[in-house]
């Protein structure tokens, strides 16, 4: 998010970072420029990768067919 002000409008900022499961793990302390960080486990994204986040076994391309093989634009009869 961003913060301080921009064209003479307040941005509050209010940045965070989640983790996986949804839980805040950092976030701004306060409403100016800020930066935040935080050491990511890459390992603890492999169940939601694999169950909800497991976009080859949920694949449904006969979903959109037509829109990946439209090369234009095809005037309705």
């Amino acid at each position: 998010a961003k913060a301080g002000s921009e064209d003479g409008h307040p941005l509050i900022g209010g940045s965070i970072i989640v983790d996986p499961d949804g839980n805040v793990v950092a976030k701004a302390s306060s409403e100016a420029d800020e930066l935040i960080v935080h050491a990511c486990d890459m390992d603890a994204c492999n169940f939601g990768k694999s169950t909800i986040f497991d976009f080859a076994r949920h694949r449904r391309i006969e979903h959109y067919t037509r829109i990946s093989t439209q090369t234009g634009v095809v005037r309705p009869d």
